[in-house]
């Protein structure tokens, strides 16, 4: 596949709890439960490679009718733990279509999304891409359906949409790349939720880029070993180990997460 072109999107900015970023030896429930400080605002990341088969997007952002639809998030106690866990802000110009019409794209031109999982600061765009493939890994899917999702941080109503183009992914019988035994270009990186996934992006003329998702926050964080706040620590730390062992491959790898703030800077 040719690439002549990668570049981020933030589709508005959220503010997260300190140990939501990590590193820390708290649980989540009780980090969530206790912590009093924000993070100062962190970017809602997509990004946009150009290639020649047409626009590949790696997470669509957030919904800008999560801060406009009052009903957007589930009730009750959800709500609560939704409210105490994130904080959004995104202005009109800030929804996918309009930051790809502000680069000099168009919605239509979207050949493929990509998810790293299916949490709601990453499938925002969604509903504008009803001509796109979407694909997810198999086991974020199956992670999606089983009870209690809206608990787990999926919103199903926003995802199991009739006019979307689902493509499950399945890692078996795929060669591998350094210590990944599965996947090829799209790894498994479970730990953030059972079926995250990142994308490895090679180019001929730059270093090659390793998307993320949330499996980290802070690229220099994931570099020294650390994990983040949120997810099941044994899996967090066995990817986060194989991502830096893909720098014996790759000793000029780009780390590009969701919501780091220093991402942009990284592709310039």
């Amino acid at each position: 596949m040719k690439i002549s072109k990668v570049s981020t999107l933030s589709t508005g900015s959220v503010r997260i709890r300190p140990e939501h970023v990590g590193p820390t030896d708290k649980s989540t429930y009780v980090w969530l439960a206790t912590s009093k400080t924000w993070t100062p605002p962190r970017p809602i990341n997509v990004y946009v490679v150009e290639h020649s088969d047409g626009l590949v997007l790696f997470d669509t952002g957030q919904d800008r009718a999560s801060v406009t639809d009052p009903n957007y998030f589930p009730g009750g106690l959800n709500r609560i733990v939704y409210d105490r866990l994130a904080t959004f802000e995104i202005a009109p110009e800030q929804t996918l279509p309009n930051l790809l019409t502000a680069a000099g794209y168009d919605i239509a031109d979207v050949h493929t999304a990509v998810l790293s999982h299916l949490h709601q600061d990453h499938i925002g765009g969604l509903g504008d891409l009803s001509k796109a493939r979407i694909v997810v890994a198999d086991e974020e899917w199956r992670s999606m359906r089983r009870p209690l999702a809206a608990a787990r941080g999926y919103l199903r109503r926003h995802i199991e949409r009739p006019d979307l183009r689902w493509e499950r992914i399945h890692y078996e019988g795929i060669d591998p790349i350094g210590p990944f035994e599965q996947g090829h270009d799209l790894l498994p990186t479970p730990g953030h939720t059972a079926g995250s996934l990142s994308m490895l992006v090679r180019r001929t003329d730059a270093p090659p880029l390793l998307m993320v998702g949330d499996l980290t926050y802070d690229a220099e964080l994931l570099a020294a070993g650390e994990i983040p706040g949120v997810g099941k620590k044994q899996d967090l730390h066995r990817a986060v180990a194989k991502v830096n062992q893909l720098r014996e491959l790759f000793p000029d790898l780009v780390i590009l997460a969701a919501h780091d703030p220093a991402a942009h800077l990284a592709l310039h």
